[in-house]
């Protein structure tokens, strides 16, 4: 989880370039529809961790940030009487290279946006489904990944507001036919299981705000996450709406090596708290 000390040539300026590494954990409400498993829409609980790595690039480390995501999310979710439950667990990697600029008209904010890449995937499980009873989840995307951040001041230490959002625009997704048993599949009907995933035929969103406290050696992050996913393919339709509180802690971490000096001139490119 420490990367080493990359020095960049411009301007004969050394560039540090710490990693903000941030834990996080979540917990709201979730929203799951599957008519694979059940043509009723469950709702109840929504959990999760995640794990984020944000850092300058070397190649261009005051224009350019690479950022890691990776996390995973439980439902527990019911039918509205309340006698039907479903249970969904998902894991999230998403990777994106973003361009920013600071020299917008508004002081203290830097915008970013550029290309990204994400796979999600998993399972849903419904006892109560009399034919097929899981319902599997397999969603690979390429697409755009924008955010604003603002840096101020809280109690004379550093803060950074942040509003990002991932959206996938092209890829593919598995999904059987309608009434498919997975038995089926596995006795060899493997036909028109893979489909093109664009705004036809599926939309993703994920809208992330946070407030990232910098408290010296450690940052403490508050923030809020919108989650949605849809499909509609082979007469299956599917939703997955969370709302959920994002708590964290986390820390930029800068190791030198000895075979490189950090010069008193050196600026440290931090992503977030970088005015």
């Amino acid at each position: 989880m420490l990367c080493s000390l990359s020095v960049s040539a411009q301007d004969t300026e050394q560039v540090a370039r710490p990693p903000q590494i941030t834990v996080t954990g979540e917990a709201g409400y979730g929203s799951l529809l599957d008519s694979y498993l059940t043509p009723i829409t469950y709702h109840g609980v929504n959990l999760g961790l995640g794990f984020e790595h944000l850092q300058a690039t070397g190649f261009n480390p005051q224009s350019w940030v690479r950022e890691l995501e990776l996390g995973a999310d439980y439902n527990y979710v019911e039918n509205p009487p309340g006698n039907h439950e479903m249970h969904s667990l998902m894991g999230t990697a998403r990777w994106s290279l973003m361009r920013r600029w600071r020299d917008v008209p508004v002081k203290r904010l830097q915008l970013m946006a550029g290309p990204m890449i994400q796979f999600r995937g998993g399972i849903l499980y419904n006892a109560n489904n009399s034919n097929n009873v899981v319902s599997a989840r397999i969603n690979m995307a390429v697409g755009l990944q924008a955010a604003a951040v603002y840096t101020t001041r809280l109690f004379k230490r550093p803060l950074a507001l942040r509003y990002q959002a991932s959206l996938p625009i092209v890829g593919a997704f598995f999904s059987p036919e309608y009434d498919e048993a997975y038995y089926e599949i596995y006795l060899g009907n493997r036909r028109h299981l893979a489909h093109l995933g664009w705004w036809g035929s599926r939309f993703d969103m994920d809208n992330l705000v946070t407030a990232d406290w910098h408290l010296g050696g450690t940052i403490v992050r508050l923030g809020y996450r919108c989650r949605i996913e849809k499909s509609w393919v082979s007469h299956i339709d599917t939703r997955h709406v969370t709302h959920s509180l994002v708590v964290g802690l986390g820390g930029e971490f800068l190791t030198l090596s000895p075979s490189h000096k950090l010069s008193e001139k050196a600026r440290v490119a931090s992503v977030l708290f970088d005015e």
